[in-house]
């Protein structure tokens, strides 16, 4: 899933300030990027004054350079190692397109004479002034001043990259709906006109087809074979019979078709209960795998927790899950049982899981949901998120939490983790008034800030504080 980053550099220059400083910013930001894993560009040192933005000319020259790679670059990092011209800056960098992120170098105790100081940390303010005049978005991380080869500079890079990717990831993808909303969930509703404002255009299918496309498959179909050697490999495959191994692997060639004539980035499927009633499957285990392999996956057409999923696997370059809100974990206020079926993806897992029939559909109707993919969900640290469209709008939270390793009994079937959410209690009462499901979106990590710079700053989604 993971994607080597590309950035475009800028610097400023002003005229009256010691310019040659800029040289030594140049060879600092790409030290600073090749040291990181990152890939950049940078125009020609000798193309201005110094190898820095300036003017409005220069400004003009910059952005047709801009122009000429457009689409090589994931964000810009316009780097101030002195106080900054925001008439250059402003014209360089308003028509870039992608994600900016403003740096401004720290002046140094016993360099502060006319030859050696900066400014840049009041300069800042003259261009992140003129760029909101301009309603330019940009990325202003702590530290306000910072050293490219500092530690604080690489986590300062570290997020920018991970906002770059799920903006330019979200502005504009395609989801898929495969089945109509089951009859039970109102709770999962969503406005599909409001999702195509914000660029995600939803493509939507009759289960009727679905079911067309897998009882046109032969069981000797070669990537119906591939795909039950894959499903192998993935997880633990040794309870489930032959014909609803069968089943299960050519619903999965349909719904890779789907994906790929579609051009789906993610999907939400109607899980239940049809395909348990009609198939004899539960498609649990084939949307941890779809995840696994870096395609949005959600169960229960649970469209609005799919638009949080991609997010979150754009952040953290893996897998995301949805789940419920299922349990209270004993007394204890600040923990809570986050549990599925069985579509966790298998990288979140503790170890390989077993797919077995799904105990629910078991109770009365026995042998009817081959599929739950079942186990445990492994300590880490987490982000959790979900949306709503409301009012033509995506409105929309993040927060930060931890699996832990507290136990779940053997008796409690399908994938869980005990989560400890500070404060869970207020929170949830803030989910209840604010309208939102039963459902939460989960990824491996901290990204709560990601997301929100990323959702308000470049997205404009509504965030709302749990």
């Amino acid at each position: 899933m993971k994607k080597k980053m590309k950035f475009a550099l800028a610097f400023c220059n002003r005229s009256f300030m010691p310019g040659e400083l800029i040289y030594g910013a140049r060879e600092d930001m790409a030290k600073a990027l090749t040291d990181a894993g990152y890939d950049f560009i940078m125009m020609d040192r000798d193309a201005t004054r110094c190898g820095g933005i300036e003017t409005r000319e220069e400004g003009r020259l910059y952005a047709e350079w801009l122009k000429l790679h457009e689409g090589e670059f994931d964000g810009v990092i316009f780097s101030m190692p002195i106080f900054a011209d925001e008439n250059g800056a402003i014209a360089a960098l308003q028509d870039a397109g992608v994600p900016i992120l403003m740096q401004a170098y720290p002046d140094e105790i016993g360099k502060m004479d006319f030859a050696h100081r900066r400014d840049a940390y009041c300069g800042k303010f003259s261009v992140t002034d003129v760029f909101t005049q301009y309603g330019v978005p940009f990325s202003v991380f702590k530290p306000h001043v910072v050293h490219p080869l500092s530690p604080k500079f690489r986590k300062n890079l570290d997020d920018f990259a991970a906002v770059c990717r799920v903006v330019n990831g979200m502005k504009r993808f395609n989801l898929g709906c495969i089945g109509a909303r089951t009859t039970a969930f109102k709770t999962v509703r969503f406005d599909e006109i409001a999702l195509q404002k914000y660029g995600i255009n939803v493509e939507s299918f009759d289960l009727s087809e679905v079911f067309g496309k897998i009882a046109a498959l032969s069981d000797g179909d070669p990537k119906v074979v591939a795909k039950i050697r894959r499903l192998n490999d993935y997880t633990n495959c040794s309870l489930v019979p032959g014909e609803n191994m069968n089943t299960l692997a050519k619903l999965s060639v349909v719904l890779d078709e789907y994906v790929e004539t579609y051009h789906l980035d993610a999907l939400a499927l109607r899980c239940w209960n049809e395909m348990e009633n009609h198939l004899r499957v539960c498609p649990c285990v084939l949307l941890g795998e779809l995840n696994d392999r870096g395609i949005t996956a959600s169960c229960e057409i649970d469209i609005c927790s799919a638009v949080c999923m991609r997010a979150m696997s754009l952040a953290s370059e893996g897998a995301s899950a949805v789940l419920d809100w299922n349990n209270n974990y004993g007394d204890d206020e600040n923990k809570v049982i986050l549990f599925h079926c069985g579509s966790v993806a298998q990288s979140l897992m503790t170890c390989k899981g077993t797919v077995t029939n799904h105990k629910m559909f078991d109770k009365t109707d026995p042998g009817s949901g081959w599929g739950c993919n079942e186990g445990r969900i492994k300590p880490m640290p987490i982000t959790l998120s979900n949306c709503q469209t409301k009012d033509g709008k995506i409105v929309i939270y993040a927060d930060e939490a931890e699996f832990t390793d507290d136990p779940i009994e053997d008796g409690f079937f399908g994938v869980g983790g005990v989560a400890r959410v500070e404060n869970l209690q207020d929170k949830l009462i803030n989910l209840a008034r604010g309208g939102f499901k039963h459902h939460t979106s989960v990824c491996a990590g901290s990204y709560r800030d990601v997301l929100k710079e990323a959702f308000t700053t470049y997205l404009k989604y509504d965030w709302v504080e749990i």
